[in-house]
Parts: C-alpha cells; structure tokens; sequence
C-alpha cells in the first residue's frame, strides 16, 4: 500500500500549494517516482490526469471563494493561477456551465471537485487481481531501431493515437527500412523522451542485432537489461488502455515490487495479432 501513501503526499504537495506555479517534476519527486511513472499511477488510481486534478481543485476553491468573499473576480482568478479575468471566465464556465459573476450572484452550490483522500482506496479494490498475472523475468539488453511519434500523457488521447500509429507504421512499410533485425516478427513500442508539459516519443520499431546509420525520423534506442514483469495481453486494440490501468491501478500497488527507473515498453506478436485481436506481451521494469 506504499503507492498510495506516496501518491497522497504528492496530493497533499498540490493542495499546499495551489496557489502557486506547480511543477509536474516536483510533484513526481515529493512521492519519489519518475515524472512519467508517476503521472501513469496518479490517473490509474485517481481517474484524473494530474493537471485535470490541479485545475479541478483551483476552480472549485476559486468557486469558494466566489460564494465567500467580496474579492473582485479578477483577484481571485490571479490568486488562482490564471493569467486573465478572461481566461478564468472561459475555464470557470467550462467546468460549471455558468459565468463567475453568474454563480456569484445565484450563490450556486454544484458539486465541485473535493480533495482526494486515499487512505482507504486500497481496501475498496474489487477483484481482479489475477486478471493480468505477470511473468517476473530478468531480461537482457535489447536493441531496438523505429520510428518516433509525439503525443501527450495529459488527457486519454495517446490511448487513442497508439493504435493509429501502429497503423501508420505498417501502412507506409516503415519496418522494410530497419536493419539489422534479429525478429522481424515481433513489434516494439516504447514510450520515452518525456517532457513537463506530458509530451512524449513513441517508438514503434524491431529488435536488431547492432545499430545502424537511421532515417530521419528513426532512431536507435536500447532497452536497459534487469527484471521484467511480463503481462500477456490478448484483447482487442482499444481495449489495451484497460492493461496499463489495471497495472498502475491494481497490481502494482498491490504486489511487493516497486517500479524501477526504465521504460515500460509493449511487444506485439504480428503474426498471430488481427485487426480485432491484438497478442502482445506488457513489459514493466520492476525491482
């Protein structure tokens, strides 16, 4: 149950200081996860994205003190990180369906987003803990050459962008370009190059046997040797987001191994994989 303790702090971390800028790096230090792993536990844990929680939690304390004090509308939207009285408006209105000076004048009371508490998540887990049991293999070095797509962990689109560019890469013969393969039958991708605002590289690309000059838009990339918890996925492709959150949400808050610095990476199985049936194996740096 350490995950959640963690993830509480980085929670109690935000809530001090909603007032101020907030860093997605030093909200991932404060529960001592990488950037990326962290953001991937938060919203399988949470449901939210951790700036969709921020913003959230700013609008219904913004909200707050619309209904509390006289302070002007331009203040409390300063105070509340929002460079405008206009883009406040726009975001206030977005989330509540009203204007601030609306709401302040009708004194409305809608549901706004309370501070999460986790201290009993982990007792309300239903079932389905050997859903995905995993393989816990120790595993090489492998090198692995393919082609980079950008997309975002902010919000839910990468679940949807992954497939199409699985798509992408097999429509345009990318895989014909790699050299050195040692299994051409197997698709890698990988997430890497992670940034603050949530933007990242995903990697679709084939094991090789030594790197090699790339094409612009490829790149060389190792996975680093260590143990592995392996999770075999046959399902439908737009059902692979359920794999990553039952991993982050449930299993491994739940198991007694802790996530590892590395990068979680998938392995398709081409041959045996269809348009409605994906075979691939989730792989997880654990120790």
């Amino acid at each position: 149950m350490e995950h959640y303790t963690r993830i509480q702090h980085a929670i109690a971390f935000i809530e001090r200081r909603l007032q101020e800028p907030l860093n997605l790096t030093d909200i991932a230090s404060e529960a001592g996860f990488s950037m990326y792993h962290f953001q991937r536990l938060f919203h399988a844990i949470s449901g939210f994205t951790v700036q969709e929680y921020i913003r959230k939690r700013r609008l219904a304390e913004a909200a707050a003190e619309l209904r509390e004090t006289n302070d002007t509308v331009l203040r409390i939207a300063v105070s509340w990180q929002y460079g405008s009285q206009e883009a406040f408006t726009r975001a206030f209105a977005g989330y509540f369906g009203v204007t601030p000076a609306k709401y302040r004048k009708l004194q409305m009371s809608p549901m706004c987003q309370p501070r999460i508490d986790l201290a009993d998540y982990g007792a309300n887990i239903r079932g389905g803990l050997n859903m995905y049991k995993p393989e816990t293999i120790e595993m090489a070095a492998i090198k692995i050459i393919g082609y980079n797509y950008r997309t975002n962990l902010s919000n839910e689109s990468y679940f949807d962008e992954i497939p199409g560019f699985y798509e992408h890469f097999g429509r345009n013969e990318y895989f014909m370009r790699i050299p050195n393969k040692a299994r051409p039958a197997f698709a890698y991708g990988i997430g890497h190059d992670y940034k603050d605002n949530g933007e990242f590289s995903y990697l679709i690309g084939e094991e090789v046997t030594a790197f090699a000059e790339t094409e612009p838009g490829f790149s060389c990339f190792e996975i680093p040797a260590g143990k592995y918890a392996a999770f075999k996925v046959n399902s439908a492709p737009e059902l692979g987001q359920n794999t990553w959150k039952y991993i982050y949400g449930t299993w491994l808050p739940n198991s007694n191994y802790e996530r590892r610095e590395g990068p979680d990476f998938e392995v398709t199985d081409v041959m045996n994989s269809s348009a409605d049936k994906v075979n691939m194996t989730v792989y997880i740096p654990i120790r």
